[in-house]
């Protein structure tokens, strides 16, 4: 637990000196100076988690606004309770879920789990075809677009959980932590949104002809689940007796996981981050 109460002698909160990563004493005096290092030194992570989870950037730069605005205004209230930076991307999601319920057009049905369930007879699409070839570097290349637009094209409250726990990379709890959901429904919530994904990444693969699953429904189901619980934990499923159809439905769920861990740098625009500073100094002018 960390102390977020002032210093008698800086006035600075030792929140800000934690979230930076940096000696209390390196911080600036002016608690409007040490939010602008804030912004400095997580602004472009904040920004591309925002694109992720907005779509447009102008509801990106929007978002980022609204973090940091009100952690500088509600610094104070913060208790140590969780990590800093796991308080801003609460502050996110929550700011998230207010910009869309205000909006429509967002997407409003989820696929159930027997439509996301990739067990199927026939062709099956593989990642890996053509895996070394000139067409592989293709075939990855849309499936990073396809990712993303599959993150999009979740409703905003799968949405939210994925984001948190593939892009940003909380564990499960926190990200149950920062919605306010049981860790259960979390988690059911981030293993449909990956299934969901897949199958968006489905349309950038290769068809590959497969011969049918080698065990029962239920044992490819329970080989799913540990799949899906390996993801949560960032562990390798270590499992050797898989079916050639699992293999590739395995190695779909990575290249996903992968790709979303990759989407979170980013670098805030010039001017976004002039006009975030200017609202940060007008707020104590």
């Amino acid at each position: 637990m960390h102390d977020t109460r002032h210093d008698s002698g800086s006035g600075v909160p030792l929140l800000f000196a934690y979230l930076l990563g940096m000696p209390e004493a390196a911080l600036p005096a002016d608690p409007a100076a040490a939010v602008e290092r804030l912004v400095a030194d997580h602004g472009g992570r904040l920004y591309g988690i925002a694109s992720r989870l907005c779509g447009k950037p102008e509801e990106a730069e929007d978002l980022v606004q609204e973090v940091f605005l009100q952690a500088f205004r509600k610094w104070a209230q913060f208790e140590g309770r969780s990590r800093p930076l796991t308080w801003l991307y609460t502050i996110a999601a929550r700011a998230c879920q207010r910009m869309h319920r205000k909006r429509s057009g967002e997407p409003e049905r989820m696929a159930s789990v027997e439509e996301l369930l990739p067990f199927v007879e026939g062709a099956l699409p593989s990642i890996h075809e053509h895996e070394g070839g000139p067409l592989a570097v293709q075939i990855r290349k849309e499936g990073i677009e396809r990712v993303k637009a599959g993150i999009l094209a979740l409703p905003i409250e799968f949405r939210i959980p994925l984001v948190l726990k593939e892009v940003v990379g909380l564990p499960v709890a926190d990200v149950a932590r920062v919605l306010d959901l049981k860790p259960a429904t979390a988690k059911t919530r981030i293993h449909r949104a990956r299934l969901r994904i897949r199958k968006e990444l489905e349309g950038a693969m290769v068809p590959l002809d497969l011969p049918p699953t080698a065990y029962e429904r239920q044992v490819c189901l329970d080989l799913l689940a540990a799949k899906q619980d390996a993801l949560d934990h960032g562990e390798d499923l270590g499992q050797t007796v898989i079916c050639e159809r699992c293999r590739e439905v395995f190695a779909s769920l990575d290249f996903a996981s992968d790709t979303c861990a990759r989407l979170a740098d980013g670098e805030m625009p010039g001017d976004v981050r002039e006009r975030l500073l200017a609202r940060i100094r007008a707020e104590v002018a």
